[in-house]
């Protein structure tokens, strides 16, 4: 199949070079906000798989492909999808689907009815640790639910440039993490409490963000979800959940590569090197993500990650920003009305 690539930074063209790799995807069409961008990336990845620049966002979508990828600054994300949709074609976006909840609410709106094909970037939920969590949850082995805790703790923070337009630490990291305990779990978030602090940067605070968090979910069938997130993780990218019941408990990864020291005599568990960012830890994640992709275009599966999905997720991330600025639990009825 032939596809569209919007946007080459550093997740786009990480997208590049596994979409070269797949061995479905015959051609690629590239284009970046920047030309060096683009034609840096078509040449790297050019020997692999055959590569055509174009020099917009519309001219790609014209230019014949079966599906695009949207991978773009945030802000272009609801034009670029709309138009893609427009456009009658299978449509992977990065998220979040929009950098306000607002913009968010009114392209759904506008997509409603023409959105099966949309398929929204939410890597975890193509981890093989993750997708066994959600089996061993369906199949009941666990028993009922009590406790579930969500990590992602990152090595380092962002640059201040990028924390500025994030949109915070529950819209730009919790989330991913509000959106696993949905999925593995299979529940809806009924209310939130969040709370969060800065001993690092002052950058975060500057924006009215915060570098560490954390945010008890509770879920509608009474479980208990804590999301613990930072962006002062030097050992490594820390991405756990812990899932504890009523039979079983059970936690996604504890592998060598777990950025944790243990200090109990005779332990070496884990042995090492530890996981330094999210694309060395969720690499085979982001593969079997864009080959479902491919499997939504050819029509073979429905999308794995809709965009009700990403609103699920998005509306929880309003709830704690709204939580930790009021220090108060808020239902998430209150931040949909």
């Amino acid at each position: 199949m032939r596809l569209g690539l919007i946007g080459l930074g550093r997740i786009g063209a990480f997208h590049a070079r596994t979409l070269s790799e797949l061995a479905v995807v015959d051609s690629l069409v590239v284009t970046d906000a920047v030309p060096e961008t683009t034609a840096r990336v078509a040449a790297e990845i050019g020997s692999r798989v055959s590569t055509e620049v174009a020099d917009s966002p519309a001219k790609l979508l014209a230019a014949g492909v079966d599906g695009v990828l949207i991978a773009a600054a945030t802000n272009a994300h609801p034009e670029l999808l709309l138009a893609a949709v427009d456009a009658g074609l299978p449509v992977f976006c990065e998220k979040p689907i929009a950098g306000d909840i607002n913009d968010a609410v009114e392209l759904t709106r506008r997509i409603a009815g023409r959105d099966e094909r949309v398929q929204i970037g939410y890597p975890r939920r193509f981890d093989a640790g993750y997708a066994a969590a959600r089996a061993a949850v369906a199949s009941g082995e666990l028993g009922w639910l009590h406790t579930v805790r969500a990590t992602t703790l990152d090595p380092a923070p962002p640059p201040p440039a990028y924390v500025a337009v994030s949109g915070g630490i529950f819209r730009d990291c919790s989330v991913h993490d509000f959106d696993a305990v949905r999925w593995v779990t299979g529940r809806e978030v009924v209310e939130v409490y969040a709370v969060g602090g800065n001993r690092g940067d002052k950058s975060f605070a500057e924006v009215g963000d915060v570098d560490t968090a954390a945010t008890t979910l509770t879920l509608d069938d009474g479980t208990l979800a804590l999301v613990s997130n930072t962006r002062y993780n030097p050992r490594g990218y820390d991405v756990r959940l812990e899932l504890h019941g009523s039979r079983d408990s059970i936690a996604v990864g504890l592998d060598d590569g777990l950025p944790l020291r243990s200090v109990e005599p005779g332990v070496a568990f884990p042995a090492g090197p530890p996981h330094s960012f999210f694309m060395d830890r969720l690499a085979p994640a982001f593969r079997a993500e864009l080959a479902a992709f491919t499997a939504l275009v050819a029509g073979e599966r429905p999308s794995p990650c809709t965009v009700t999905d990403a609103m699920e997720a998005g509306w929880i991330a309003e709830a704690a920003t709204l939580s930790r600025l009021e220090h108060r639990p808020v239902r998430l009825e209150e931040v949909r009305s």
